[in-house]
């Protein structure tokens, strides 16, 4: 069995591999964002109080995301060392690299349990003195953070399935905990009526479906890594390994932490109702992750062939991981910005269906969303890229795409936006600005890694 695998990621063809493995994990990514989408939409359809909640959720947003981050930067770290493992045939080590992988997650889940006990309601209150806003933000934060081995822990589980070809099984796992949470997020907010706390639990309970599902999984049917405890000890080398290559996806992910905080800054700073617009742009870039995710879902894939094939240092076909993985990238995301241009109104009347507090979001939404969708293409390139260089052992350069994408360009172009008296329409055209301008810098990295990385590699 084990050889077989090993076989299919050697010799099948790159791009029927491509969507095999990729289509899975672009539907485990985009149902990942589901759980934040399905939350706001039960929050800002409560009744009366759906603005405000929404408002509460898009403040505490920026650490989920940075919960995301650590545990999915560390899992792209491990995911590269374990597929580049398995393609030398170093079972031996690749063990051990997944035991680490446990031992992180367990170290990352002891920060956040930190944080959520002791600092929930202080990060709130840094964007806000609305005390209804402030109390509704620290408890769905306390609840995320403290319970969140389950999101965390599942990341890391994930990449195990997923370095060894069973992109299948991971999704398996993701769908049994969305569908949980979708289920629990209704019974909770409306009949046993819990409000944002309801919301929260059920995205935990929902997480650690996931990860004991995942768990199963990787114990019953991946055979081509040791599950023995013996190798969840931390080694100091394979560490290093892993976020050698994992701290720019780390860091690259945190940024959208760093990006959604600040702009909560700007927003609320500029002249219109902040819980309008706060709360427009949480509902937005909620709905963008559909797109975002969609494309680190085709991204990681990059990341797990071409590291495998890199590893065995196959020339022709690394360039086609390269090649179609980036075009396929670009096709997906024409697809997803039609979509969103022609759905624009409909997504954005989700979370108004109660009327109430939440209808004033939905134009502003909908504009929202129909002008920085403008911009997927380019970031489906930005984003493929990133996986490129992550694939080929580069730290610096992904990290770099990231910053001038997240913070570089967008903050200043955004403050700028809202000196605007029309800021409510004018401000979303700050991300299509900045993929444009990051897209140039990316297409630069991208022909040097090329040149460097896999024009030097024999044709096998």
């Amino acid at each position: 069995m084990e050889e077989t695998k090993q076989n299919r990621m050697a010799s099948a063809p790159v791009k029927r591999l491509l969507w095999r493995l990729g289509l899975p994990m672009i539907i485990s990514m985009v149902l990942q964002a589901l759980y934040n989408v399905v939350d706001s939409v039960f929050v800002a359809n409560m009744e009366g109080t759906g603005a405000i909640a929404n408002e509460a959720l898009t403040i505490a947003f920026p650490v989920q995301i940075m919960i995301i981050a650590i545990s999915v930067g560390t899992g792209v770290g491990l995911n590269a060392l374990l597929s580049k493992s398995l393609g030398e045939g170093n079972r031996r080590r690749a063990s051990a690299v997944a035991g680490n992988g446990i031992f992180l997650s367990l170290v990352i889940y002891l920060v956040f349990l930190i944080f959520g006990l002791f600092l929930s309601g202080w990060f709130i209150g840094l964007f806000t003195d609305k005390e209804e806003v402030i109390n509704m933000g620290a408890s769905y934060l306390r609840i995320c953070s403290c319970l969140s081995l389950g999101s965390i822990g599942f990341a890391i589980y994930e990449r195990f399935l997923q370095a060894t070809g069973k992109t299948l099984l991971s999704t398996i796992a993701q769908i049994s905990g969305a569908l949980t949470n979708i289920v629990l997020d209704y019974v909770f907010i409306f009949p046993l009526g819990m409000g944002v706390a309801g919301a929260a639990w059920a995205t935990v309970i929902g997480q650690f479906v996931s990860l004991f599902i995942a768990m199963a999984l990787h114990y019953t049917k991946n055979k081509e890594i040791d599950g023995s405890p013996k190798y969840i000890k931390p080694d100091v080398g394979i560490i290093r390994g892993i976020y050698e290559i994992g701290v720019s996806a780390a860091v690259m992910q945190a940024l959208l932490s760093v990006m959604m905080a600040g702009m909560n800054a700007i927003l609320a700073s500029a002249n219109a109702d902040p819980t309008i617009l706060v709360g427009s742009f949480g509902i937005y870039y909620k709905i963008q992750q559909i797109a975002l995710f969609s494309a680190f879902g085709l991204s990681n894939t990059i990341i797990t062939l071409l590291s495998f094939n890199y590893g065995m240092r196959d020339r022709v076909r690394s360039v086609a991981c390269v090649k179609y993985g980036i075009f396929d990238t670009l096709a997906v995301m024409l697809i997803i910005t039609a979509l969103f241009e022609i759905c624009a109104v409909p997504l954005s009347r989700l979370f108004a269906l109660s009327g109430g507090s939440s209808a004033a979001l939905v134009d502003v939404c909908a504009a929202a969303t129909r002008t920085a969708a403008t911009g997927f293409i380019l970031m489906g390139f930005n984003v493929a890229v990133q996986g490129v260089l992550q694939a080929l052992g580069y730290a610096a350069k992904p990290l770099i795409t990231a910053f001038l994408r997240l913070v570089l360009f967008t903050f200043p172009t955004a403050y700028l936006f809202t000196l605007s008296d029309n800021v409510l329409s004018l401000v979303w055209w700050t991300f299509p600005i900045s993929e444009t301008l990051t897209a140039i810098v990316s297409a630069l990295f991208l022909r040097q890694a090329l040149k460097n990385r896999t024009s030097v590699l024999p044709e096998v």
